[in-house]
C-alpha cells in the first residue's frame, strides 16, 4: 500500500451498509466474512458489538485480502436485553410489542484495521429511540409493508420505521441504518485516506 491509495473493503454483505458507505467512499469493495456472532458469557451489549465489528474487519483480512478493512455490528438493547435480528414475522411481531411505548438503545460497534500497518481502532456509536405506544394492528401492518426481518429491532428507520417512533436521539443519522459515517470518516482521515481528497481513486 505504500505510495499509493489504500483499498476501502467493506467487511460485510449487507445492502444497507454498502449503501452508506457508498455515499462516503466512491471505489470500495466489499467482503462477507464468517465468524461466530455469539455472544459471550457475561459480556455487555457495547463489548459485543465492538468485538464483532473487530473480528469482522480481521476475517477478511485472514482471508488474505490487503487494505483498510471497514467492520461494523449493530445491536439493539432494551431492558430486557439485546434484540437481535428478527429472521420473521412472528420474532418480528414480538420484538416490536416489546418495544412499544419504550426507549430503546441500538448500539452499532465500528472498526477500521490497516493491513499493512496492523493499526486497528475500535469505537461504539449508541442511538437512542423511544418507540410510541404501539397497537397489535399497527404492528402487524407495518411488518406486512416492509418485511424487515434482517433488521435488528425490526424496523426499517429509513423508511416506513419512521411511524413507529416519538423520537430519536444521534449524533449521526447514518448510524441507526447500519454504519455511523460521521465516525468513520473521521477515522479514515486519522488512518491517512481523506475521503474528500480521494474522490478520484
Amino acid at each position: 500500500m505504500k505510495n499509493q491509495t489504500p483499498e476501502i473493503i467493506l467487511a460485510s454483505g449487507s445492502f444497507y451498509r454498502k449503501e452508506l458507505l457508498s455515499r462516503l467512499v466512491k471505489f470500495f469493495d466489499t467482503s462477507s466474512p464468517d465468524i461466530d456472532e455469539s455472544i459471550l458469557d457475561n459480556e455487555s451489549p457495547r463489548d459485543y458489538v465492538a468485538r464483532l465489528a473487530r473480528e469482522k474487519a480481521q476475517a477478511v483480512a485472514d482471508s488474505g485480502r490487503h487494505g483498510l478493512i471497514i467492520g461494523s455490528d449493530q445491536t439493539a438493547v432494551t431492558d430486557a436485553g439485546i434484540l437481535g435480528k428478527p429472521g420473521g414475522f412472528d420474532r418480528a411481531v414480538e420484538q416490536l410489542t416489546q418495544c412499544s411505548g419504550r426507549e430503546v438503545r441500538f448500539l452499532t460497534g465500528l472498526a477500521l484495521l490497516n493491513t499493512e500497518s496492523r493499526r486497528a481502532e475500535v469505537e461504539v456509536d449508541e442511538v437512542i429511540v423511544r418507540f410510541r405506544p404501539l397497537t397489535a394492528v399497527e404492528i402487524e401492518n407495518y411488518l406486512s409493508a416492509e418485511e424487515p426481518y434482517d433488521c435488528a429491532g425490526s424496523f426499517k428507520c429509513e423508511g416506513l420505521g419512521v411511524s413507529l417512533f416519538e423520537s430519536i436521539e444521534s449524533t449521526d443519522p447514518n448510524s441507526l441504518v447500519g454504519l455511523p459515517l460521521i465516525r468513520l470518516n473521521n477515522m479514515l482521515i486519522r488512518f491517512g485516506y481523506n475521503p474528500l481528497l480521494h474522490r478520484d481513486s
